[in-house]
């Protein structure tokens, strides 16, 4: 597989499944085979989870990235032996931190919900070339990181403007919006993954989706006060 494919997703599900530490080998750098240099994305994806670890209190040595061609099979073992001896000398999950497993494991399952938010909020950094690697260190920082959650963003349907079209609900990749015909559609905060494909798709003429950072999400209204009174035409 190239080591292109590589998604977060993949790397915070390896952690959740308690593996401690994760390797992922690339083709060496700027000999790829084909115009995507996959391999500068999964470089780039694994700084900036190693910032994303080391901001949640996980051991940012835990994931490693390296790359060598397929002929390099010395090379190989003797990188992956180095990491494993690394990985056992840091232990289990939650050991070298000293901190609670399960804490570390509800971290990296709101990091998991994050995922389509992390990739919009940094798609133009991850889709960089790194050339340099006296970038690497710090090509995504602390505060950057910090302020990366700070500013994840929450999506509130207004009642007010909601006319419960339907076109949202069925957008939604991960079902987080409650709605049907003449109901008020709601979101669901606890399933929301912030992609934001919710306020794309309202139409315009509704506006009816707010984009709210920094801010408390209003309380969702009764269910009796979700219905919509349509006003029938008159009959001539």
């Amino acid at each position: 597989m190239c080591s292109g494919r590589i998604d977060p997703e993949f790397i915070i599900k390896a952690f959740l499944n308690k593996i401690d530490g994760v390797f992922i080998g690339g083709c060496r750098l700027n000999e790829c085979n084909y115009t995507t240099h996959g391999n500068y994305h999964a470089l780039n994806i694994t700084l900036l989870l190693k910032k994303i670890m080391e901001y949640i209190g996980l051991n940012p040595e835990r994931l490693k990235i390296d790359f060598m061609s397929s002929g390099e099979g010395n090379l190989f073992a003797e990188i992956v032996n180095n990491f494993t001896n690394k990985i056992k000398e840091i232990g289990p999950i939650g050991k070298a931190e000293k901190k609670d497993p399960n804490i570390i494991e509800d971290k990296l399952k709101e990091i998991s919900k994050l995922i389509p938010y992390i990739k919009i909020a940094k798609k133009e950094k991850l889709e960089t070339i790194l050339k340099d690697p006296s970038q690497y260190e710090d090509f995504f920082t602390a505060e950057e990181i910090e302020r990366l959650f700070a500013d994840a963003p929450s999506y509130y349907i207004t009642p007010n403007k909601c006319k419960a079209c339907g076109i949202c609900v069925k957008q939604c990749p991960v079902d987080a919006i409650d709605g049907a015909k003449n109901i008020i559609h709601i979101i669901d905060q606890g399933k929301c993954i912030k992609c934001g494909t919710c306020i794309k798709a309202c139409p315009k003429r509704f506006d009816a989706i707010e984009k709210i950072i920094g801010a408390d999400i209003p309380p969702p209204i009764t269910e009796a006060k979700r219905k919509i009174i349509r006003k029938s035409k008159k009959k001539k």
